[in-house]
C-alpha cells in the first residue's frame, strides 16, 4: 500500500495518474454539449449505492473508468454557456494548476511551520485585496470558506467589539434581500430570535437608507445596541448593491460596525469599467469576498477583510502545541491566530497563480464581459411580451417571469414557471434558477460565464416558453 503515497519514489506514478485524470476532464470538457445529462436520482443513485467501498479496485485507470460512469457523465458542468443558474463561475486554467499543485503539496496554512512561504502569500493576497477595497494601512484579514463562513467572522468582530455583556440587546440589520447566512450566523453567535432587523429594500432591491435610520433609531429610544449593519453589494437573487456611502454616514452616526457583503460584488474590485458602482465599501469594518464566485476561482476562496487588524484578535486562541504566546514575540507568522478554522487549505496559491498569470485587469474583463451580457439580456426580457423582468441588473443576475397571454390565475403561472424550470434541468439543454418575489414564483439567470452570447439568453428563453406552453396545454386538456 506504501506504492500509493507520494512521494520521492512514487513521482513518476503521480505523473502519469494525474495526468490520466486531466487527459479524461479535458475530454469531458471538449465533448460537452450541454451542461447536464438530465440524468434523475432515481436513475444515478443505484449505479452509486452497489459499489462496495470495502472492495478497491486497486487501480487508478480502472477507479477513473468508474468515475466516469458515476461522476464525471453526468456532472453539472459550469463552463457551459448555457448554464444560467447559481453563483458558480467558470474556471480560469491558472487557479486549477494551482489546485493542483496546493493539493499535492498539501501545505495547512494555520502556522508557519506547516506552510513557510505558503503563510507570505496569502498575507500578500490580502493586503492586495484591502489595498482594492481601500481599507487603508491598519487592515488585514484571512481566507475562509466562503462566504457564509466570512459573515459568521465579521459578525462575532462585531459583536465582541459592540462591548456589551447583554446579547438579547444586540441588533443586526440587514435588508429584506441579505444572504440568510446572516441570521444563520446570529444564531450560532447566541443572539435572539429578533437579533436581525430586516430592512425594506426600494424597487431595485437596493436597502431603503431612510428604513434603515428608523430603524436604528427606534433601536436607540428602545435602549437596545446596534451591532452592526449588513450592506450587501451583491444581493444573491438580484445582484442589488445597497447604497453603501449612505449606510456608512448612518453606521458612523449611530456608532454601529459596518459590514459589507460584497461575496458576489467583489468582481468590481477588478473592474476596468465598473469599480464606482461599490463606492463607499472603503468605509467599512469588515468585508467578505468570494473569488470563487466573481474572479473565476474554483471553490473554496474567500476571504475577510477587517479595517482595524486588532479586532482579529476576538478569533484568537493559543494553543501550547500550535501557536503558543511567545510566537507573537518571536515575530512568527501564524495565521490561525486570525481564523475561525485551524487545518486550512492553501487556496490563496489559485488567486496568486491568477494575478500572476493573467493579472487583475485580465479579471475585471471578463467580469466586465457578464456585467454587460447581463445588459442586453435585460433588454431581451423588457422587449419580449412574454415575459415580466423585476428590476434592470447591477451586476449579472435576471429575475423573471413567464407570463402566458391567455391565462391571468397567478398560482396556474406560478405552475407554469415551477414546470418549464424543472422540464429544463431534467432536458439538460439548460439550467436556470428560480426564487420568490412578493410571493411568487419567478425563474432567475446568474450569468458569470463569458462564453455565453445574448443568443444563448434568446435560445433559453424560448424553450423556457415552450415548456410552459406544454405545461398549460396538458394543464386545459385536464381540466376539460
Amino acid at each position: 500500500m506504501r506504492s500509493h503515497l507520494l512521494n520521492d519514489t512514487t513521482a513518476e506514478q503521480y505523473r502519469r495518474s494525474v495526468t490520466d485524470g486531466v487527459e479524461r476532464v479535458a475530454a469531458k470538457l471538449a465533448a460537452t454539449d450541454r451542461p447536464f445529462t438530465g440524468v434523475s436520482v432515481d436513475a444515478l443513485s443505484p449505479r452509486i449505492d452497489e459499489i462496495d467501498l470495502d472492495r478497491p479496485l486497486h487501480d487508478t485507470t480502472a477507479v477513473l473508468d468508474e468515475l466516469e460512469d458515476v461522476y464525471l457523465r453526468d456532472a453539472i458542468y459550469f463552463h457551459h454557456p448555457r448554464y444560467l443558474a447559481h453563483l458558480n463561475c467558470p474556471v480560469v486554467i491558472p487557479a486549477v494548476l494551482g489546485e493542483a499543485v496546493l493539493s499535492a503539496v498539501n501545505s495547512s496554512l494555520d502556522t508557519w511551520d506547516q506552510s513557510a512561504g505558503g503563510t507570505l502569500i496569502e498575507r500578500k493576497l490580502i493586503d492586495w485585496t484591502n489595498e482594492r477595497i481601500g481599507l487603508g494601512p491598519a487592515a488585514d484579514g484571512v481566507f475562509t470558506s466562503g462566504g457564509s463562513q466570512s459573515n459568521l467572522q465579521a459578525l462575532l468582530l462585531a459583536r465582541e467589539e459592540s462591548k456589551t455583556d447583554s446579547l438579547a440587546e444586540l441588533r443586526i440589520f440587514a435588508s429584506e434581500a441579505s444572504h440568510f447566512s446572516v441570521k444563520k450566523s446570529a444564531k450560532l453567535l447566541g443572539l435572539g430570535q429578533d437579533a436581525v432587523v430586516s430592512v425594506p429594500v426600494d424597487h431595485d432591491k437596493r436597502m431603503q437608507t431612510v428604513a434603515l435610520a428608523r430603524e436604528l433609531e427606534r433601536c436607540a429610544q428602545d435602549g437596545l445596541v446596534p451591532m452592526a449593519v449588513v450592506a450587501t453589494a451583491g444581493t444573491t437573487d438580484f445582484g442589488s448593491i445597497d447604497p453603501l456611502p449612505e449606510i456608512a454616514e448612518l453606521c458612523e452616526q449611530f456608532g454601529t460596525w459596518m459590514h459589507v457583503d460584497a461575496a458576489y460584488g467583489c468582481g468590481l474590485l477588478a473592474s476596468v469599467k465598473h469599480r464606482d458602482r461599490i463606492d463607499g465599501i472603503e468605509r467599512a469594518d469588515s468585508v467578505t469576498v468570494d473569488y470563487h464566485k466573481s474572479f473565476f476561482q474554483p471553490v473554496s476562496s474567500s476571504a475577510v477583510l477587517v479595517k482595524d487588524a486588532a479586532t482579529l484578535r476576538h478569533a484568537t486562541y493559543h494553543a501550547e502545541y500550535l501557536n503558543p504566546r511567545r510566537m507573537v514575540q518571536e515575530r512568527i507568522p501564524n495565521q490561525v491566530d486570525k481564523s475561525l478554522q485551524t487545518t486550512r487549505r492553501f487556496d490563496a496559491l489559485k488567486l496568486w497563480m491568477t494575478l500572476r498569470t493573467m493579472g487583475a485587469d485580465g479579471i475585471g474583463q471578463l467580469f466586465d464581459e457578464v456585467c454587460e451580457l447581463a445588459r442586453d439580456g435585460w433588454r431581451l426580457l423588457a422587449a419580449d411580451p412574454r415575459y415580466d423582468v423585476v428590476v434592470e441588473p447591477s451586476l449579472s443576475t435576471l429575475v423573471f417571469r413567464y407570463i402566458p397571454a391567455a391565462v391571468t390565475d397567478p398560482a396556474e403561472i406560478d405552475r407554469a414557471n415551477l414546470y418549464a424550470r424543472k422540464a429544463l434541468f431534467a432536458s439538460g439543454d439548460a439550467i436556470v434558477a428560480g426564487t420568490k418575489v412578493g410571493g411568487r414564483h419567478y425563474l432567475k439567470f446568474t450569468l458569470l460565464n463569458p462564453e455565453t452570447q445574448a443568443s444563448d439568453i434568446a435560445a433559453v428563453l424560448d424553450l423556457i416558453a415552450g415548456h410552459a406552453e406544454q405545461y398549460l396545454g396538458e394543464s386545459l386538456d385536464r381540466a376539460s
